[in-house]
């Protein structure tokens, strides 16, 4: 019998798409679950799928790959898309396509699956992926070629098959939410209308600001390399220090992003993301860098960031051109090591200190007390320069 390899989470979109799959294409489907982070119920997954007459179940740890190779390069780069978003759950596709396709060619399948709706970015990441690593291999993508056009659809068709029905905190279907290590992002439903606030109880990895502690909360974080390596002193692992950062930033409200966003397809939609640990990190990087890195180094790394955001959240993670871009990001990163100290109050981050032997910063050049490092009679020749510089096209 043929195989289909399907990303498969446990949940009512690909429990639904794992029995069309079935249905449709007479196939075996191979149920692919990636632990990237996400709250994981790892009984559950096997239960719905075995459930639905699926024998073969890979659920794999990719946690700190997920962290050391994808989130942390793109935290080195500061990529922000649109000025806010940390994009959580753009860097999570290509690594769960990349195995998908590892995934199908070991065991001969002749196709990948994956649950992204046909409106959304999803699956233009996944399937970008996909092609980069298994161009021979067939994509189908349920959403696209399903008559199948809404939730509702959606709950009658589980209905029909007796596929179990999730509910949300206050007993309603639930929002679209895509959950990882990085971040949380919750779409659809009454966040569809920009109009509306997000109620609090979508939210999982953060407290409200104004109900966080009203007292301040003190992070130490080592960098090695432009790596976060330390917390407080400890060394971890990078996906535990990533987890010990959410739950430190959550209890404070760190993190919280209500977007109207761009779509690369061409649409407008809302997300409400929560990303506490990689906010820290983010504004932990951009202390270290500004005592470490020269002028010229860090300026090119701020004209490239918007692109090297944009091709993340388009799906290019394995472009050519987001590849070079991340030499322009690296290529001193061996010299961003140090400690810097944070303050996090109620969403809020304020950086306190900033320590490395590897300083690019000079307090005699800076000091108002007279030195004999900083030439002042050369500012004159500067000014005049640059004078003449205003009357050229």
């Amino acid at each position: 019998m043929k195989k289909i390899v399907l990303a498969y989470s446990g949940g009512l979109d690909t429990s639904i798409i794992l029995k069309w799959l079935q249905i449709n294409y007479k196939a075996e489907v191979i149920a692919y679950t990636s632990n990237i982070g996400q709250d994981l119920n790892k009984k559950k997954i096997i239960q719905n799928a075995k459930r639905l007459g699926v024998k073969k179940i890979i659920i794999e740890d990719l946690k700190n790959i997920f962290v050391k190779d994808y989130v942390f390069p793109m935290i080195r780069a500061h990529a922000v898309y649109e000025g806010v978003y940390l994009l959580g759950t753009s860097i999570a596709r290509p690594l769960i396509a990349k195995r998908q396709i590892e995934i199908a060619k070991k065991f001969k399948a002749f196709a990948v699956s994956h649950g992204a709706t046909g409106k959304g970015n999803d699956q233009v990441r996944f399937e970008l992926g996909y092609s980069f690593f298994g161009k021979k291999i067939k994509v189908i993508a349920p959403w696209r070629e399903w008559k199948l056009q809404s939730r509702s659809d959606l709950i009658k068709y589980a209905k029909k098959y007796k596929i179990p029905i999730p509910k949300d905190k206050k007993g309603a279907p639930p929002f679209s939410v895509d959950d990882n290590l990085f971040h949380v992002s919750t779409e659809g439903k009454v966040l569809e209308d920009p109009r509306n606030a997000p109620p609090e109880f979508i939210f999982q990895k953060t407290i409200s600001p104004e109900k966080a502690k009203n007292k301040v909360t003190k992070v130490k974080i080592g960098f090695k390399n432009s790596d976060p390596i330390s917390l407080n002193g400890k060394k971890y692992k990078a996906e535990i220090l990533l987890e010990k950062l959410n739950k430190i930033g959550g209890a404070n409200g760190v993190g919280r992003v209500d977007l109207v966003e761009n779509r690369f397809i061409g649409i407008k939609s809302r997300g409400v993301y929560e990303t506490p640990g990689g906010t820290i990190l983010y504004f932990a990087h951009r202390a270290m860098e500004s005592v470490t890195l020269d002028k010229a180094t860090m300026h090119a790394k701020e004209k490239i960031m918007p692109l090297y955001a944009e091709l993340v959240y388009n799906g290019y993670w394995f472009s050519k051109k987001r590849l070079n871009l991340q030499k322009i990001v690296d290529k001193k990163r061996n010299q961003v090591n140090g400690e810097v100290v944070l303050k996090l109050y109620k969403g809020n981050i304020t950086i306190v200190s900033r320590r490395s032997k590897n300083n690019a910063y000079s307090l005699k050049k800076v000091s108002f007390e007279e030195n004999k490092t900083f030439k002042k009679s050369k500012i004159e020749k500067f000014i005049k320069f640059h004078s003449k510089q205003l009357h050229k096209q």
